[in-house]
Formats: structure tokens, C-alpha cells, sequence
């Protein structure tokens, strides 16, 4: 019965390989719900968020999870917004199904462990009925929710061909249609993503009683509105590439030209560029600009554990090191570079969504406030480590019965 759901003319593992693989998944997942259950029955006082910190691991884990996932949406715009124009982003068709697939697991999973971070969770529909209009909080609940749904769309036509699936007619026929007008849905998604990426940087940055991530912006933005949008678009699809390498590793198999991953190392080397350069213009002017302003200077923002160093990994070797090697024709024909280069851009977004939420809240404020560490306990740790679980999850089940890669079976004619 396994071989029949499989896709035709492709082989995959054994099943027996391939249900241990999706048992310690699971398993992990199960870790993962106990403890978030744990939370929702005793509260948040089972994890390190206290007074000082009502923001942790939850929080820092979607929103680099939601960066990553940005490859969907972007992705999503290059392929069937700009293609019409730029012909050669036509190549993103052998991997879009797969950064659909990663942008839903990614916000998804993003919606669950955040389900954790509210002090009443049953209150949660009040953001969507008594919503506060003067908060960017706002925005961020209904476009994530709305675009959530997207992918959902997005990922229904793609899980309609599954060959047993598609053998029925009515489900082929809604397949189809589906495909025909799915650029609708991500030009939409599209929309929805650029504002609430960018306004959960302008949530930090709107923090005028906090002046690590204070900023001041263009007309009602803050700067860190558009550096978010930036970062998040320099990130996903780079994320969305180390995931089609590591299911190649996986199975041995080549499943997209390797022009695919050139293609998105440029896109992302000039990304990372732009957003490089306003980064670097941006923490100047915070920390000789806006810091004094607050009779602060740069060095009262950086101690032990969150010393300079997160600043210096975040900017130049997560940053500008990724961008030139992306950047460097020579060095994009080295694998290691390539693909080195693209895991230090997750990293770097990773750790700026993690000194925005944990380091602003760290710095004191008052004068009679001192620096405060934050340190996650395992019932932060196995919900955020659950996540990737469940990401690997769906992606396994995805690549296993679903025909992700148009070119798999002509880039493996012999197996």
C-alpha cells in the first residue's frame, strides 16, 4: 500500500527506515506537547519568564521560525510576480512546491508554541473581537492568521497529487483549478507577509522605554520595520535551499539543477547587501545617535552573557561574510561556501530576533534596575525543540508521497 502512494517512477527509503525516522519525530513531538501541556495546566511560572522577562524562548523561536518561513511568500512573489519580467526566476518553479511546504510548516508551528506564551490562552480570540486598533500587535494576529490560511491553499493543491489522490476525479479537477488561479493566492500572501514581518520589527522598535530597540523611522514606521522585512526576505528562501540540500544528503538523490541554488545565491547575496547596508547605517545611528540621546553609550547595552560579541557575529561574520561569499561568483561554485554562507544568514537573522526580544528586555531601564539574565527551562526548550520536529515531520511525510520536485525523476534516470 506504501508503494502505491509513493510518486510514480521514484524511489524512496524502506518503509520500515522510514517508520523508525517518523517514530523518534514523534516521539519528540509528544515531549514537546507534554510539556506545552504542562505550561497551559500550571501557567508560566513553570518557565524562566519572569517581572523582567515577559518575552523568552517562545517568542525569539517564532519569530526567527517566521523570518525562515519567509521564503514562501518571497519566493512566491519572485516566481509568479516578477518571472513576467525577469525570465530566469522561472528556475524557482523546481523548488517552489518545497518553499510552500516550509513557509506552512514554519508558521504553523510558529501559531502553536505561541498559543504557550499567552498568560490565558482561552482569551485568545480576543485579538481577533475586541482588537486593539492602535497596536501593530494587531496587524501581526490577522496577517498570520490570514496568511496561515494561505498556505494552507497553497498546500492542499500540492497534497492533491499524491497518486492515489489524484485518481479521483473530483479531487484532480479541485487540484487543477487550484493550480490555475494560485497566483492569486500568493500574490496575496505576498501582501499580508511584507506587513507583518515588518510589523513585528516596528513592535520593537516603537519601545521608546527601552532603548536598545527603540528607533525612530520614516512617517509612522520605526527603521526596524523595514530591517525586519529585509532580514526575513535575505533569509527565507536561503533557509528554504538548505532544506532541499539536506533532503538530497538524506536520499541520496539530486532533486533540483544545481542553477536553483545559484539562482537564489544571488538573489540573497544582494538582499543580504541592501539589508547589510542599512543595518550597519542603522546601529551607527542608534549608538551614536539615538543612545546618547538617552545618556546611554554603546557599551551599557553589552555585557556578560550579552556581550559584544552578538553584535559583531550578528553583523559581520552572519552578515557581511554570508553576502560576500554570495556575492563572489568563485565562491558560489564551492558547495561548502555556498551552502556555509546560507546557514550563517540563518543564523544571523536567528540571533538578531534573538538580542530584539531577549537583550532589549535584559538592559535596565531605571536607575535602580540592574541587568537580568534569562535562562529558558525545559519547558521552553522541548515545545521550541518540538517545532523542528514537527517541521521534519510534514517535510518527510511531504518529499515521501507528494511529488515536490518536477525534475527528480529526470535528474535520477537510473534509480
Amino acid at each position: 500500500m506504501d508503494k502505491a502512494l509513493i510518486p510514480e517512477g521514484l524511489k524512496r527509503c524502506p518503509l520500515p527506515v522510514f517508520a523508525l525516522w517518523l517514530l523518534v519525530l514523534l516521539a519528540v513531538i509528544g515531549w514537546g506537547v507534554y510539556a506545552g501541556a504542562a505550561v497551559l495546566l500550571q501557567a508560566l511560572n513553570l518557565t524562566g519568564l519572569n517581572d523582567y522577562f515577559g518575552f523568552g524562548a517562545y517568542i525569539t523561536v517564532d519569530l526567527a521560525i517566521i523570518a525562515l518561513g519567509a521564503g514562501a511568500f518571497f519566493s512566491g512573489f519572485l516566481y509568479y510576480g516578477m518571472s513576467r519580467f525577469f525570465p530566469a526566476l522561472k528556475e524557482l518553479h523546481k523548488i517552489i512546491n518545497l518553499a510552500v511546504i516550509v513557509g506552512f510548516v514554519c508558521y504553523t508551528g510558529a501559531l502553536a508554541v505561541l498559543l504557550l506564551e499567552l498568560g490565558q490562552p482561552l482569551r485568545s480570540w480576543f485579538g481577533y473581537w475586541h482588537a486593539n486598533v492602535h497596536s501593530m500587535l494587531t496587524e501581526v494576529i490577522f496577517c498570520i492568521t490570514c496568511y496561515a490560511i494561505v498556505l494552507v491553499i497553497e498546500y492542499v493543491p500540492i497534497l492533491l497529487e499524491n497518486r492515489k489522490l489524484n485518481e479521483i476525479k473530483q479531487f484532480r479537477l479541485f487540484g487543477h483549478s487550484l493550480h490555475e488561479i494560485m497566483a492569486i493566492f500568493a500574490l496575496t500572501g505576498t501582501f499580508l507577509s511584507f506587513f507583518h514581518q515588518g510589523s513585528l520589527g516596528g513592535v520593537a522598535g516603537v519601545l521608546f522605554a527601552r532603548p536598545f530597540a527603540y528607533r525612530t523611522g520614516f512617517f509612522i514606521w520605526p527603521w526596524t520595520f523595514f530591517l525586519f522585512i529585509l532580514s526575513a526576505i535575505a533569509s527565507g528562501p536561503a533557509f528554504t535551499a538548505l532544506i532541499c540540500r539536506a533532503l538530497e544528503k538524506v536520499s541520496n538523490k539530486k532533486l533540483v539543477d544545481r542553477t536553483v541554488y545559484e539562482l537564489i545565491a544571488k538573489i540573497e547575496g544582494t538582499l543580504l547587501l541592501i539589508y547589510m547596508v542599512f543595518k550597519i547605517a542603522d546601529t551607527l545611528y542608534w549608538a551614536f545617535g539615538l543612545a546618547p540621546e538617552f545618556g546611554l553609550k554603546l557599551t551599557d547595552f553589552y555585557r556578560p552573557p550579552y556581550g559584544i560579541w552578538l553584535l559583531v557575529t550578528e553583523i559581520l561574520i552572519c552578515g557581511v561574510l554570508p553576502m560576500f561569499l554570495l556575492l563572489t561568483p568563485k565562491f558560489r561554485q564551492s558547495n561548502f561556501l555556498m551552502f556555509g554562507a546560507f546557514f550563517l544568514d540563518c543564523i544571523g537573522v536567528s540571533i538578531n530576533r534573538f538580542v530584539m526580544t531577549v537583550q532589549a528586555l535584559a538592559v535596565p531601564v531605571m536607575p535602580f534596575d540592574h541587568w537580568e539574565v534569562y535562562i529558558p527551562t525545559m519547558y521552553e526548550w522541548a515545545p521550541c525543540i518540538a517545532l523542528l520536529a514537527y517541521c521534519a515531520l510534514i517535510i518527510s511525510l511531504s518529499y515521501r508521497y507528494l511529488p515536490l520536485f518536477p525534475r527528480e525523476k529526470q535528474l535520477n534516470p537510473t534509480r
